[in-house]
């Protein structure tokens, strides 16, 4: 008797605790599509992001528009917010690359553009379903050809969970 409560005892400890462990879980790999927008050209395209651990994220993509594509990665530190089921805020850094090809915005001429971008924003993975949102503040700090910063620039993203 002893033994078949002691093995109850453990396996209802074990259930438990994976049951914990994938409420914590997020999702390992995303693909999706990023909308880059704010001021100057509204950018769009693929991105995938992939956590390394349950914190840790690196995000890539590449956005086209307006006579610019832009290649860009990041890394995000993720965390839960308590009390919310899905909701978790994040804050990052990359760098991105952006060719330019007659750009208006740009100042018209054929270029590449190297910049680093913070991010800080919040994601909602839908427990029941595989979907993501995002959406974030990402200002564009030019490092090269007439180095300025673009505060007013925001990303949404859209992506389907593996």
């Amino acid at each position: 008797m002893k033994t078949v409560a002691l093995s109850l005892l453990v396996a209802s400890i074990l259930v438990l605790g994976v049951q914990e462990v994938n409420a914590q879980t997020r999702y390992r790999t995303a693909l999706g599509v990023g909308i880059d927008v704010g001021d100057g050209p509204t950018l769009g395209g693929p991105q995938i992001k992939h956590f390394f651990d349950g914190t840790n994220a690196g995000n890539a993509q590449v956005l086209f528009g307006n006579d610019v594509t832009v290649l860009g990665v990041d890394y995000s530190y993720n965390q839960t917010i308590r009390g919310t089921n899905g909701l978790n805020w994040y804050i990052g850094v990359g760098p991105q690359l952006a060719f330019v090809d007659n750009g208006r915005w740009w100042g018209g001429d054929d270029e590449t553009y190297i910049a680093i971008r913070p991010a800080v924003g919040l994601e909602f993975k839908i427990p029941s379903a595989p979907l993501a949102f995002h959406f974030d503040w990402k200002p564009w700090w030019n490092l090269s050809n007439n180095t300025f910063f673009e505060p007013a620039r925001f990303t949404l993203g859209f992506k389907f969970t593996l």
